[in-house]
């Protein structure tokens, strides 16, 4: 593994208006850590969950928090690294695909 990754999951408690039906983002964050942990054990990651409506003092999350309001962005919003992999519905692959990208392996 080339670097310990940055996983940031921006949601809020309320559903987002276009994702009806949807895990809410903390349920998303949730299910994130455990896929990733099985999937890559004994390597390290940092998974942090930002709520939008109550960002914290961090000036990067509150902007981007912002961000997401004033754009209408769907959320969950996934960032491996500070590039957005996903928005709304996270597909588990493409965030595997960019993890490998920093040396990650997958268990066999």
């Amino acid at each position: 593994m080339e670097k310990q990754v940055t996983i940031t999951v921006y949601g809020a408690e309320r559903i987002c208006a276009s994702c009806v039906n949807l895990p809410s983002s903390k349920e998303t964050y949730e299910w994130l850590q455990a896929a990733i942990t099985r999937k890559y054990p004994n390597q390290p990651f940092t998974l942090t969950y930002v709520d939008i409506d109550h960002p914290p003092k961090n000036m990067e999350h509150r902007n981007f928090a912002q961000k997401i309001i004033e754009e209408d962005i769907f959320y969950p919003v996934v960032l491996v690294e500070d590039k957005i992999i996903a928005e709304g519905n996270p597909r588990l692959k493409k965030i595997y695909e960019e993890m490998e990208k920093f040396g990650y392996q997958a268990a066999n």
